[in-house]
């Protein structure tokens, strides 16, 4: 059945996936550059609603960001990404490409609890295939390779490409089941070197440094490798609600920085998990530095909403070199702005609850392993000619020196 334009659309909360309940509705605003929502009544009135994000508070009204090519709060989260997007021009090929029509070719295996329906009275999302096991691994890596050159896939081949399946990046990936669970797979971009073999392994330092992050798996191919991560907004049946860094700090008016984030979580997460919280977040901007991981923007970092209605950071992911020795970071990092520096991270240590004693001690243990990546990513398999590009970056005079003034 084709897809007819249209300027509205149904929102679902799909918490429990047997039972979806509608949240409001979805409309074009702006000379159909941006997406509003209202909430339903029902959605307000039932005991399972809540507000998505804190600029949409559960109340009567239409609410329309302040953004064009936006969506409304936490709704812009269940977009899919440039990749999403990407597959989407070529194999869904819509009459139009509003928002609304990324948000709902997304899919139903987008990130998260939210999906979009053309009906109002019931949940139909656009179409998408059963999730392909590892055996369709070769066949998927042919598919994005396709879709990366601009040409036409088949219709088996176009089964194999989910587009809603993660929240930022335009790395080519797609998604798998393995072992009854949901992964995102993520392929190279064809660059010189086997990123994803480098993110497996970076994952694994990052364990080694006390930092809470995602399972991920390293997967051969004929050329290279593909890295599994497993989703982290999915407990068996259940989906979690997710909202990005970017997301929540625009909702509270804050600025897009880690010492902002820290304070955020003060009022986000549970009372009891705040401190734990803050500590976990200082680890993961304290890594970012010492791997030069300067593409950690707010879309890689995440909050997952429990069942209790608060929130905590998600595993982290999307963490490895950027092998670019910017010196900046996406987010703030303290008084000297973006700057990547051990000494700048250390500078607002007390918004995450630490004291100066404890954040300087936590960052010493972590350069001490930092310091051990070379015989991690050997026994990981990364090749030399790859070590040698991570090295001059890694071990550069940058980084190296910041590393023994903290040991």
């Amino acid at each position: 059945m084709s897809y007819e334009p249209q300027d509205s659309m149904s929102l679902w909360w799909l918490g429990d996936a047997a039972s979806p309940q509608r949240i409001g509705t979805l409309s074009l605003q702006d000379q159909r550059r941006k997406v509003a929502l209202s909430y339903e009544p029902e959605w307000m009135a039932s005991p399972q609603g809540f507000a998505l994000s804190e600029d949409l508070p559960l109340q009567r009204g239409l609410y329309i960001p302040a953004e064009r090519d936006t969506a409304a709060g936490a709704v812009d989260d269940a977009r899919p990404d440039q990749w999403g997007e990407r597959v989407i021009r070529l194999i869904e090929r819509p009459a139009r490409l509003s928002l609304l029509e990324y948000l709902y070719f997304a899919g139903d295996d987008r990130f998260g609890a939210l999906g979009i329906s053309l009906k109002a009275d019931v949940y139909v999302p656009a179409i998408t295939a059963a999730l392909p096991t590892f055996a369709g691994l070769g066949e998927m890596h042919q598919a994005v390779q396709r879709v990366m050159a601009g040409d036409a896939v088949n219709e088996q081949q176009r089964r194999l490409l989910q587009p809603g399946v993660s929240m930022g990046g335009a790395r080519p990936k797609s998604l798998m089941q393995i072992d009854g669970a949901s992964w995102v797979v993520k392929f190279s971009e064809g660059g010189e070197l086997d990123s994803p073999l480098i993110e497996h392994a970076s994952m694994q330092l990052a364990r080694r440094c006390g930092i809470q992050t995602v399972d991920t798996l390293a997967l051969p191919l004929p050329k290279g490798h593909a890295v599994a991560v497993k989703r982290f907004d999915r407990e068996g049946t259940m989906r979690l609600h997710v909202m990005s860094a970017h997301v929540a700090l625009r909702a509270a008016g804050e600025a897009m920085g880690y010492p902002e984030l820290a304070q955020l979580i003060r009022r986000l997460a549970h009372p009891d998990q705040v401190r734990a919280q803050q500590q976990e977040l200082f680890r993961r901007m304290v890594f970012n530095i010492l791997i030069d991981n300067t593409d950690d923007h707010e879309k890689n970092h995440v909050l997952l909403r429990g069942a209790d209605g608060f929130y905590g950071l998600s595993p982290a992911f999307d963490v490895l070199p950027a092998v670019q020795g910017l010196g900046y970071q996406q987010m703030r990092v303290g008084v000297r702005g973006h700057e990547s520096s051990v000494v700048n991270a250390l500078s607002e240590a007390r918004a995450f609850g630490l004291t100066d004693a404890q954040a300087r001690h936590m960052v010493a243990e972590m350069a001490g392993h930092v310091t051990t990546w070379k015989a991690l990513f050997k026994s990981l398999n990364v090749c030399p000619a790859d070590m040698d590009v991570l090295a001059q970056y890694l071990d550069g005079p940058h980084l190296s020196e910041q590393r023994r003034a903290t040991l």
